[in-house]
């Protein structure tokens, strides 16, 4: 084993992949595993202002396998070819190689972190997981003008969806803890993550 993993889940928009640039680890992006536009086991939307399109904050359009095994890859080897996810485009744009450079500790974030938990502590690959709450309406302004400036979805569609998940935060930060998260704040967090980085440093 040459690293472990700190998880950070939370829902969109919650400041996931700010934290894991302020900690200083390198980190795999989880939502690069997301499916693409096209595959016949995208989960739809069923009811509501957003019926008839793809339900990408169902955890059924990620690739829980190929995360897992990424994950497994790294722990083990130290580094890892990663797929890069263009969301504006729904699909994959290419690859790059993730190395760890001798790191042991890395993290891994995104809106399915969760999913990833039982995973790697029944392997023993966890450092520690943690869901990242704040005030759901400031995740809701947060979230909307992040997808709005990187043009994720049509503005109409960002809104409904917004409000949809401003309404479901609640259950998003209940099934994370259930699966193994420590619901905290960001800057509660970041500082866990910096003591088990320096408690990692050979001494």
């Amino acid at each position: 084993m040459r690293a472990r993993v700190i998880v950070l889940a939370g829902p969109s928009g919650a400041g996931k992949s700010r934290l894991a640039e302020r900690i200083g680890l390198p980190v795999l992006r989880l939502d690069d595993f997301y499916k693409s536009a096209g595959d016949p086991t995208l989960p739809v939307i069923s009811e509501g202002a957003n019926t008839g399109i793809v339900d990408w904050d169902d955890p059924a359009s990620w690739l829980l396998d190929d995360a897992m095994a990424t994950l497994d890859e790294l722990c083990r080897s130290g580094r890892a070819d990663v797929p890069i996810y263009d969301i504006a485009h729904d699909g994959r744009c290419g690859s790059r190689v993730l190395d760890l450079a001798g790191s042991p500790l890395f993290v891994a974030e995104g809106i399915f972190a969760q999913e990833v938990v039982p995973h790697a502590r029944e392997a023993d690959l966890l450092a520690a997981a943690y869901c990242v709450r704040q005030h759901p309406v400031l995740t809701f302004w947060r979230r909307l003008t992040r997808d709005l400036r990187e043009h994720r979805k049509p503005p109409l569609v960002l809104v409904r969806r917004g409000l949809a998940l401003l309404r479901d935060q609640r259950r998003v930060v209940g099934h994370a803890v259930a699966l193994g998260c420590v619901p905290v704040t960001g800057d509660e967090a970041y500082a866990a993550s910096r003591e088990l980085a320096r408690s990692a440093l050979p001494r």
